[in-house]
């Protein structure tokens, strides 16, 4: 059975256009910075201040990070951070598919035209394969399956990623996506593959 792309998946914000000219200005568009490995999706050159609540003082400085914006614009408003982003900024992120946000995190967005107070939509990203139909097949999986993943990068940290769906669409791109935490965890930096076992 063939390998699968292991990529990690860095703190990153999606927003809907209405958000984007908030803190843009009206009329802003994202402009490609670099395509990623799913189709049509890219990493834009603007990025936004995510604005937390961590802090001794509640009337002191909160702490705050600035991550890139993800392209193309979508429905809803949602940020990916890690376990250890969201402790230092002092962010409620419960770990979900991506598009579940409701009850999760909230935050503020700032950028340079404007704020924008986020009442949910703070997330870590449940990890996750990406794959088509095709590859679903040669798998032997479904969407919404729940398979465990075994990264080796020869580093001394052998890892088998439990709990990981697969989410299935002609639109994908066979990858797996963990986030930095992961990444860190498993030694998987630069160009890493996984075996599927169910």
């Amino acid at each position: 059975m063939k390998e699968i792309l292991v990529e990690t998946s860095a703190r990153h914000v999606h927003v809907t256009q209405e958000v984007l000219e908030t803190l843009f200005g009206k009329g802003h568009e994202l402009e490609i910075r670099k395509m990623l490995s799913q189709p049509g999706q890219f990493a834009s050159n603007d990025k936004v201040e995510v604005i937390g609540y961590n802090s001794k003082d509640p009337n002191g400085p909160r702490p705050s990070a600035k991550l890139s914006i993800l392209g193309p614009v979508r429905d809803h408003n949602q940020v990916e951070v890690s376990f250890t982003d969201a402790r230092t900024l002092g962010l409620v992120a419960p770990v979900r598919e991506s598009g579940d946000i409701k009850g999760s995190g909230r935050c503020t967005l700032k950028g340079p035209a404007g704020e924008v107070e986020l009442s949910e939509g703070v997330i870590i990203a449940k990890r996750h394969i990406h794959m088509t139909p095709e590859d679903a097949k040669e798998f032997g999986v479904n969407n919404g399956d729940i398979v465990s993943v075994e990264v080796d990068t020869g580093k001394g940290r052998k890892t088998i990623f439990a709990d990981t769906v697969v989410r299935v669409s002609p639109k994908y791109a066979l990858a797996m996506h963990i986030d930095t935490d992961e990444c860190n965890a498993s030694c998987a930096s630069g160009e890493v593959k996984g075996k599927l076992i169910k």
